[in-house]
Parts: structure tokens; sequence; C-alpha cells
């Protein structure tokens, strides 16, 4: 689905589905996205988190958090943002006055691509070996793809979007952050359920979140990249967590018994899923824990069916047969997708 000004495709957008198809808020069961249909209990916030301007000591307590829940080594810096989506929108930042390919795997989400190409100074490159800047999504959104230790590295800027890593944190990367050039991604809202939150995290080396300090060392700050050439932090400006997000993730990265509690419910309910869908004449692509993304005869007139059963799915506009479901978060959800099929 896509909003104002944004002719990207993604998940979500009920309003859109419920113009087309009816119904009301509450009958649809809304599978299109990747979020963990259980969000993490928030508790009461402090009337202060409201009132206030969010202080230095809020956000070092989140930022300690982080650095606990993620293992983050002591010479990596993490730098909080409203959101991931505002990190990725702000990525060609990193590339300092470096122009050229990108090389973003495909398919992948595609706000990454989108977020160089806005810049004029960078293009898509398929061939790894003429990018001087490189993303991976790992796991991959959709396919679930996990990419080895081999692809990092070695180049002015490695991005490792780690949005959906929590329910395998085995399989993070995030012991590459002292390395020069690479930042690792980490999103908030989709494994603890609160998307509407909008925090996300960036973490590497601090010189590597502030190219204009590296470019200014080695004399190459040019004027035509003065303004392009500010550090990450510097681009999202004062206050860019709310107070209620920093009370709420301090809170939600402590609680590791809820998070290894998460990881085995959201494996039972993927491997519950794939046994649902694959009943159909539906192959497994792959995917993570949050999500699982199939193959089907025809994703568009599967869609178009469970969409009249008040159900939202994600079909893409590069495949005429994959097709990707979240995890129903209720009997009640589970009962009416299994009715649907």
């Amino acid at each position: 689905m896509t909003g104002p000004g944004n002719t990207r495709d993604h998940g979500g957008g009920l309003d859109a589905a419920m113009a087309r198809y009816g119904g009301s808020r509450d009958q649809w069961l809304d599978l299109s996205t990747g979020i963990n249909p259980v969000p993490y209990p928030i508790g009461d916030i402090p009337p202060d988190a409201w009132h206030r301007l969010p202080d230095e000591g809020a956000m070092d307590a989140l930022l300690q958090a982080a650095r606990r829940f993620w293992n983050v080594p002591d010479s990596a810096q993490i730098i909080a943002a409203p959101g991931a989506s505002a990190l990725i929108a702000r990525m060609p930042l990193l590339t300092g006055s470096t122009t050229g390919g990108v090389h973003i795997p495909r398919p992948t989400y595609n706000e990454h691509a989108a977020a160089f190409e806005a810049t004029g100074d960078h293009w898509l490159s398929d061939d790894p070996n003429d990018a001087f800047t490189h993303v991976y999504v790992h796991p991959n959104n959709p396919d679930g793809r996990l990419w080895s230790a081999d692809h990092m590295g070695g180049r002015t800027l490695t991005v490792i979007d780690e949005s959906f890593c929590d329910t395998d944190p085995g399989e993070s990367h995030i012991a590459l952050a002292p390395d020069k050039g690479i930042v690792v991604l980490k999103s908030f809202g989709k494994f603890w359920g609160l998307a509407g939150l909008r925090l996300g995290f960036l973490i590497g080396t601090p010189e590597t979140l502030a190219p204009v300090d590296r470019a200014k060392r080695y004399g190459i700050l040019g004027a035509e990249h003065e303004m392009r050439l500010q550090s990450m932090a510097d681009a999202l400006g004062p206050w860019p967590v709310s107070g209620p997000a920093l009370e709420i993730g301090t809170r939600a990265l402590g609680d590791t018994a809820w998070a290894e509690a998460t990881r085995a419910r959201l494996a039972q309910d993927a491997a519950r899923l794939d046994d649902l869908i694959l009943r159909t004449r539906a192959e497994l692509v792959g995917g993570t824990g949050l999500f699982r993304t199939y193959a089907v005869p025809d994703a568009a007139a599967l869609h178009d069916r469970l969409a009249r059963a008040r159900i939202l799915t994600r079909i893409f506009p590069y495949s005429e047969r994959w097709m990707r479901f979240g995890l129903p978060g209720t009997e009640a959800h589970w009962a009416q997708l299994e009715a649907a099929l």
C-alpha cells in the first residue's frame, strides 16, 4: 500500500483495503506486515515523559540498554532515531564525499534504494565490485535470506539492516560494528510489536557515523558536499526520540525474559503458519520468525480472495507468485485465516 507522496509499495494500509473491500477496522486481520502481533506490554508511562522535553539522562539510559541487549562492542557508537526509516532515508550521508554505485541485492526492502537514488549522486549497481556502498538486509525481506560476514566490509560504506534479526540473535553481525565503514541498523517496532512508537538504532564507529569529521581530517570537504557531510546525529536534530519512546524502549530492551519467551512463541507460530499455508498449493520461499513468504499459483487472486474475507496480505510487483504473510496474534485470528483458506 502507498501513502501521500510515496509511490513505493509496502505492507499495511488498512484504510485503502477497507475502501476497496469494505468492512470496519475491527473486522480485518492485517497480515501484510512483519510486526509482532503480540506487542510488548508497555505499562504505565510517567506523565513527565509526555510533558517535558526528553533529557540526556533518559537518552543515555536507552542507549545503555540497547548496548547490553545487542552486546554492542565498546568501540562502537549507538544513535537512536524516530524509527529505522528515518535512518534509512539519511543513510547516504554516511558515504561522505563519495559518489557512485550502490549495490543492494534484490529483491529486498525498497526504501534503501530509494534513499540513495534520491540524492542524484548515487545509482544502483548489480555488480558488487563496481560499488563503493553495499546494503544487505539481514535477514532479507521478503525471502529471509541470510548474508555471511564474507560480504561485509572493505568499501566506503556497508549497511547491514538487521530489522528482522532479533528473532534469531545468533545470526547478528553486530560484532562487525567496530570495523571501519560498517553500520548495523536495528528496528525496534518489529520484534517488540510497537511500530507506532517509531524507534530505531544505528550502530557503528564514531568516524563512520560522522563523515564530516573524516572528510575534514583528509581535506576533502568541498563546498558542494558541505551540507551532505553532516553527522547522522546532527542530521536527526535535537530530541530525535520522544519521551515515551525513551521510557518504553529502555524498559523493553532490559526485559530479556520477555524477549526469550517471545522468540520461542514466534518460532512456534511461524511453524504453525507454514503447516497451514503449505496444505494449499503453496511452496515456502523463506522468511523469519515474524513473516513467511510463499510461492502460490496466482498471488493476486489469492490476495483478492483473502481480502474479501477481511484478511490483508502482501504481494509484490516483481513476482506473480510470491505472497507474504505475517503471523496471526490470537486464536480467533488463526481461525479466521484457516476458514478463509
